[in-house]
């Protein structure tokens, strides 16, 4: 990612100031806020937590990026290891991929049994809604992407010395998988999708275009002071950033 470049984007630095008083506004009320960034391997998740995060106040916020479990992970609750990095009051927790690898991930990769998948999706509504009832705000974002800009992603990985620290088990396999990971995927949005916890698609093909469109994703539905203050467009594009409900 080039930050000068960020950086010289009048548009992102409207966005980010927006970021950086909706954060205030989340210190000085004791809210608490939750953003789960999914989507395919190569989807841009990373990036755009960078750029959500480029001029936050460090002690704000959190990125969680779990690796895998171990064995004692593996025979807790699933969603044990991920209750610890719930947010506490004024903060932002951005989970770069979430419990929502049950959801897709691991049922291709059989990384968990049929039973483990169908238990997920009877407990994960009823989590997030202790979740939202309990105040914190949810942001559930999936970054979608063709096969044709994966594969040229995963090319990109693997010939760049710079971002071969990515590449992964499930990389080599994410072409060979499309249509499986597909189907898992479109069951989780039924399954889990609802009007108080929806799932938003966000276009990710255009890297750039879809970064600030999830921003703007954010910016839009809460409130704080100062708001719009910049004098950039805060409603997300339709097109490139959808509600499923």
């Amino acid at each position: 990612m080039n930050l000068i470049n960020s950086e010289e984007d009048p548009e992102y630095i409207s966005l980010q100031t927006e970021m950086v008083w909706l954060q205030q506004h989340i210190k000085e009320t004791n809210q608490r806020v939750i953003i789960l960034f999914e989507g395919r391997d190569t989807a841009g998740k990373g990036g755009a937590i960078m750029r959500f995060i480029r001029f936050l106040n460090p002690r704000l916020f959190k990125v969680v990026a779990l690796s895998k479990p171990t064995e004692i992970e593996s025979e807790q609750w699933y969603f044990q290891r991920y209750i610890e990095h719930l947010p506490g009051p004024g903060q932002i927790v951005l989970f770069d991929r979430s419990w929502y690898n049950r959801a897709v991930v691991e049922p291709v990769m059989g990384f968990c049994s049929k039973e483990q998948h169908e238990l997920f999706n009877k407990q994960v509504i009823q989590l997030e809604s202790m979740l939202i009832e309990d105040g914190i705000h949810m942001f559930k974002f999936w970054f979608s992407i063709n096969a044709q800009e994966q594969k040229k992603r995963l090319d990109d990985r693997i010939h760049n010395p710079l971002k071969q620290w990515k590449l992964s088990s499930v990389d080599a396999e994410a072409q060979s998988k499309w249509e499986q990971f597909t189907k898992y995927k479109e069951k989780m949005f039924q399954n889990t999708s609802t009007q108080n916890s929806p799932w938003i698609i966000i276009n990710g093909n255009e890297r750039e275009i879809a970064r600030k469109e999830a921003m703007r994703c954010v910016i839009d539905k809460l409130d704080y002071n100062k708001k719009g203050d910049t004098g950039i467009r805060l409603s997300p594009n339709k097109d490139i950033a959808k509600y499923l409900f």
